[in-house]
Order: structure tokens, then C-alpha cells, then sequence
């Protein structure tokens, strides 16, 4: 029998053991997004509203972040890639605004900006989908040329420090806005969030979420009329928490 050097045997051992690890990483974390270019991201205008936040990306601190800056407008970015909440339901991220809104509020349809928003889109499956949701949905793509999402989940920083609730959107039912941050505590500096998208989904929604799901990220102020910048670090779809800690639970 050939014996094998121990330094060969070392070798062996530690680049399996690196293999191992980074295969791991690799289907522990389905997405993440640090900013290099927006060649996956591709942007939602809102039907009747002409001003558009603008989304570029920018060094700071040597990394690459997304910045958003809007003023009296609205528009998103959305992430061309889809994923199974089911099968990766935490989202992490890393994010920093420079102002919130003096006439903010999630309570208003008037006061519904908010400086910086990351949330998920759950695709409508018509296959799925009850008669009457269905003529519904139909009547929706006949107008807009599309099917609205199923549901979302917003995560939000919202401009009032006690607005710390989830709540439904003034708009419709159907997206829900979760607050992370409030108002002007936290402004100027990075904060880091993990959250649980499908334990979020079943307590607001009941049931299990769709089997498709995109991130969006938004700066909005076209209800306000007001202006505000934002940024974005990095965005993960991850199988488990980070560092083994317990995804946050508003």
C-alpha cells in the first residue's frame, strides 16, 4: 500500500474542506446583491406618474452602493431574478437614508412615501387563482398590460417614530407595509435588517405564500411632494440568518 506524504495528505484534507464549505455558502445563499452594476435590476414606472427617482450606483467607503434620490416622484427597481420564499425565506440587507419626510405617513394616502423601501412581489398564478380573483386580475392586465403582483410585503422607514405597526397600505389591502425603522433616529448612519419573508407572509396573510417572488427596492415622494436620498448596501436571499441569528419579527 503507497503512503502519502503528510504534507500531500494536508493539502487534500484542506482544499475539501474549502470545497465543502464554499459549496455550503453557495446553496445557503440563493441571491445576493452588491451593487456592481443594475444590469439585474429593471425599473416599474407607476401609471399617472411622470417624475422618476433616479438610481444610480455610487463608491462609498470602497464598496459599490445603490443610491436613490428622488423629488417629488416615484419609481422602482426591481429584480429581474425570482426565488421561492418557501425555499429561501430570509432576506438581508444593509441600508442608510440621509432625511425623512416632514408630511409622512403610512397612515394617508397623501403621506405615503418613504424615504426607502425594500419589498418582495409575490407573482399572481392564474392556475391557482378563485373565479373571482381571476376576473379581477384579468380586468387589471387589460388595463395596466400586465397582471398585478398577488401580494407584497413592504419593508419600510417610515418618517414617524411611532408608526411602528404593520399596516396595510392606503392603497389596497393586498401590500403590506412592516416598518423597520422610524422616523429620524437612525438617519445618516447604517443599519443592518433580517428579516423572515414566509414566517411575515403566513402571520399577515394566512396560508402560504405564491411560488414567485421578486425583490423591489423604491424611494418614494410623490405624495409628499418632498425630496429625499437613500442607499443600499447589499441585499441577500438566504436560506438561515446570518451568523445563526434569529431573523427580526415586527
Amino acid at each position: 500500500m503507497a503512503l502519502i506524504p503528510k504534507t500531500v495528505l494536508y493539502v487534500f484534507l484542506i482544499s475539501n474542506v474549502a470545497l465543502a464549505t464554499g459549496l455550503q455558502a453557495a446553496e445557503e445563499v440563493f441571491l445576493r446583491e452588491d451593487f456592481e452594476t443594475l444590469d439585474a435590476w429593471e425599473p416599474l414606472y407607476f401609471r399617472g406618474i411622470d417624475r422618476h427617482t433616479a438610481y444610480t450606483i455610487e463608491q462609498q467607503e470602497g464598496s459599490n452602493v445603490l443610491v436613490a434620490r428622488s423629488s417629488d416622484s416615484a419609481s422602482a427597481m426591481v429584480h429581474k431574478q425570482t426565488f421561492n420564499v418557501a425555499e429561501f425565506p430570509i432576506l438581508h440587507w444593509r441600508w442608510k437614508v440621509d432625511n425623512v419626510y416632514d408630511k409622512g405617513t403610512y397612515r394617508l394616502k397623501s403621506g405615503d412615501d418613504y424615504p426607502i423601501r425594500v419589498y418582495i412581489l409575490f407573482a399572481y398564478d392564474p392556475d391557482t387563482a378563485g373565479f373571482g380573483m381571476k376576473i379581477k386580475y384579468e380586468l387589471a392586465k387589460a388595463l395596466y398590460g400586465r397582471y398585478p403582483p398577488h401580494s407584497s410585503l413592504n419593508y419600510i422607514w417610515t418618517s414617524r417614530p411611532e408608526e411602528t405597526d404593520p399596516v396595510a397600505s392606503p392603497f389596497t389591502d393586498r401590500s403590506m407595509m412592516i416598518p423597520l425603522r422610524y422616523g429620524s433616529k437612525d438617519v445618516g448612519r447604517w443599519v443592518e435588517e433580517t428579516v423572515n419573508m414566509l414566517e411575515d407572509f403566513k402571520r399577515i396573510f394566512g396560508g402560504h405564500p405564491p411560488a414567485e417572488a421578486s425583490i423591489a427596492v423604491m424611494n418614494d415622494s410623490d405624495n409628499t411632494g418632498e425630496s429625499a436620498t437613500s442607499y443600499i448596501q447589499f441585499i441577500e436571499v438566504r436560506k438561515s440568518a446570518p451568523g445563526g441569528k434569529d431573523a427580526r419579527q415586527e
